[in-house]
């Protein structure tokens, strides 16, 4: 796999965004996309009935709709095998929900021109006001469990703020459908000795919204299940 570590130019670039329910934020976040990057912009809607989908078109994002809310996971994966057929050289993914702003994503293109890592992790541990205290938590915990797992270290692993090279794509996908699914990429990526890194990025939170999408109970047993199965993989025996 050490092909798939090699600096590749990228020129064409396409930043993803998956949505369920995001009417309030979903405009604000393409156009401020399409302003600050260029980038063609794709918005995957789970299943919203909000007008999710019809205010990302309006702002300028072409739209995949998904029939019913069938998790982030399912969304990235309908959203990198479009990225993979438009022979797009990489993808930026943004949430839709106003937490990441769309003027850093600049940070990811000069972080890959700079080191050439093909997946790269927003971190927003260096300043976590803000940020729910069951999310310090649940991130913590990610990293510690990645770290001993893998034996590789990302700062704030459930981030959706993130880079991937699109040729690496294939050699990561997992099969997880919600939460777990971001988590499970990087442990893919570190089977397979896929370089990872992180990059700084602000700590967003609009309180009430995105409280309201929290479940740690369920986020947490969705994380040791996906932990669980790996753990029997002699590869990760070290």
């Amino acid at each position: 796999m050490a092909a798939l570590n090699n600096t590749k130019k990228i020129e064409d670039i396409c930043v993803l965004i998956c949505a369920h329910n995001e009417a309030e934020h979903i405009g604000e976040v393409v156009r401020t996309t399409l302003e600050q990057t260029g980038c063609k912009v794709v918005v995957v809607d789970d299943g919203s009935d909000d007008g999710t989908a019809a205010l990302a078109e309006q702002a300028g994002a072409y739209v995949l709709r998904n029939p019913e809310n069938l998790g982030k996971g399912a969304s990235l994966r309908h959203g990198f095998d479009l990225v993979r057929e438009r022979g797009c050289d990489a993808v930026v993914v943004v949430d839709g929900d106003g937490q990441h702003d769309p003027r850093e994503i600049q940070r990811f293109l000069d972080a890959y021109a700079r080191t050439g890592i093909p997946v790269l992790i927003g971190n927003r541990m260096a300043d976590t006001r803000g940020m729910p205290f069951s999310r310090k938590w649940t991130n913590r915990f990610m990293c510690w469990v990645l770290n001993r797992l893998t034996k590789i270290y990302v700062a704030d692993p459930p981030c959706g703020f993130r880079f991937y090279r699109a040729d690496i794509l294939p050699f990561i996908m997992s099969n997880e459908k919600r939460f777990a699914f971001e988590f499970d990429i990087l442990i893919h990526a570190a089977l397979r000795h896929i370089r990872v890194d992180s990059v700084r990025i602000s700590t967003i939170y609009h309180h009430g919204h995105h409280q309201s999408q929290v479940a740690p109970l369920r986020d947490a047993w969705l994380l040791i299940r996906t932990v669980l199965d790996h753990f029997c993989d002699r590869r990760l025996i070290k």
